[in-house]
């Protein structure tokens, strides 16, 4: 039999990586992938003062859009750097590919901090913010499946979970370092002065994260999995972007069903409800930053947690938890929310928080799971940033505009509820059991049911 057309159960197991070598593996990913959505988050957290800073508009409803308009193109951008970067870590591997787009990442964001406003150079402002976004998002769109694969790679088959939730981990720690040096400024600096030139420290700090993060990763060995896989195709050619497409389009129709849900869900959590609580609720920014704060330092703590009872119970099962737990108590947090308390808003978030986890948690294994080792950059990179861009991307866009347009502050729940319930029909129909099966070399091998 061909060593193309072998089985799951004649490949043979690959080496062992020792704990202490999966731990540095783990950190490595979890720091480039915490500068990543650092520096996504910032621009979210400090959307009010971008707004003002490089748009003209004097309405800061119009302002807000124009922010979030910007917000949503980076996420344009990411589908193209998750197949570029994605065919580049299918034929060459995974760790150089995570060393560029750290790099790139933090670059680009240290640039937003330093631009001219629109006051100094008019409209290109806005053009230059643009652009930078824009690098953001293409870089981003190798980084965050790059890095989760990495770890997955490396993971043993019955805790690929509990080690590739230290990327959701990351993601919500990440924000949560955000939010909790936005509430530090806001509370340190006067309004002018945070308005002025505070918000800018924060994109600057991506500098030494980014250095850092690299200076890590640059120490690391690519995974064990990618290296067999090179080792047992040396005859076959790295397959084209077309073979990708036809072969797996199947694989992220139904895999996009669900991350569908994970993108709107962690940025209307994350992203929009401090300026839901700032600009429709009416809560004072420092309060509405802290409330972020502390829902994303819980949603960090439940990561892992969520992460060890995904290998016990399964993908399918977690995934139909979480989106019941989103369909039924996203409209019920919004109402709490409205209360204008911290102690509403808070209790508000945590809500959302539960649900939003195990959406996060379990497709950061998932994109690794459903796709076979010589395609998996590419097509979960493709997938999962095609459809951030549309959910994830336009969410505090849509959400802004729903309110705005509906006069129904509960507008963006409704959203939310309604994709949960979609996600929940696709996951219960079209998508099989992953957990604890091997990871697949080759993609015409054959997944048991």
């Amino acid at each position: 039999m061909s060593t193309a057309t072998r089985t799951i159960a004649e490949i043979p197991p690959l080496h062992k990586v020792s704990p202490a070598h999966l731990r540095k593996v783990v950190g490595a990913s979890f720091a480039g992938t915490v500068v990543e959505w650092f520096d996504f988050a910032i621009y979210g957290y400090m959307a009010t003062h971008i707004a003002a800073t490089f748009f003209s508009s004097t309405d800061p409803v119009v302002g807000l859009l124009e922010t979030f308009a910007v917000f949503a193109v980076a996420f344009a951008l990411r589908p193209l750097g998750g197949v570029f970067f994605g065919r580049l870590g299918d034929r060459f591997g995974r760790k150089r590919i995570l060393i560029l787009t750290v790099l790139l990442m933090s670059g680009s964001t240290a640039v937003i901090g330093l631009l001219p406003g629109h006051e100094v150079i008019g409209v290109w402002a806005a053009v230059l913010l643009a652009l930078a976004r824009c690098v953001q998002g293409f870089s981003a769109g190798g980084e965050y499946a790059g890095a989760t694969i990495y770890a997955v790679e490396h993971s043993p088959d019955h805790q690929r979970a509990r080690y590739s939730s230290a990327m959701s981990a990351a993601t919500f720690v990440s924000f949560a370092l955000a939010a909790g040096l936005g509430a530090l400024l806001s509370l340190i600096l006067p309004p002018e002065s945070m308005g002025e030139w505070g918000w800018r420290l924060l994109f600057l700090l991506s500098v030494p994260m980014g250095l850092v993060a690299f200076y890590i990763r640059s120490k690391l060995q690519e995974s064990p999995e990618f290296e067999a896989m090179v080792n047992d195709s040396a005859n076959r050619p790295t397959p084209t972007f077309g073979e990708v497409m036809s072969s797996q389009w199947r694989q992220m129709l139904k895999l996009g069903g669900f991350v569908m849900l994970t993108a709107l869900s962690f940025y209307i959590f994350s992203t929009y409800m401090t300026s839901f609580l700032t600009q429709v609720v009416g809560l004072g920014q420092g309060q509405a930053l802290l409330s972020s704060l502390i829902a994303l330092l819980f949603a960090t703590g439940l990561a892992p947690v969520v992460g060890r009872i995904s290998d016990r119970i399964g993908r399918r099962r977690t995934m139909q938890i979480a989106a019941g737990l989103l369909a039924v108590l996203t409209i019920p947090a919004y109402m709490l929310a409205e209360l204008g308390t911290l102690g509403s808003a808070v209790a508000s978030q945590l809500i959302i928080a539960v649900g939003a986890v195990a959406a996060n948690v379990v497709t950061s294994v998932l994109i690794s799971e459903m796709f076979s080792t010589e395609v998996r950059y590419t097509a979960s990179g493709l997938c999962y940033n095609v459809t951030y861009a549309i959910f994830g991307g336009t969410a505090p866009y849509l959400a802004t505009w729903l309110v705005a347009s509906t006069g129904n502050s509960l507008a963006p729940a409704i959203y939310v509820s309604v994709v949960a319930v979609a996600s929940l029909v696709i996951v219960s129909l079209a998508i099989r059991e992953t957990a604890g099966r091997p990871l697949r070399r080759f993609r015409d091998e054959a997944l048991p049911d």
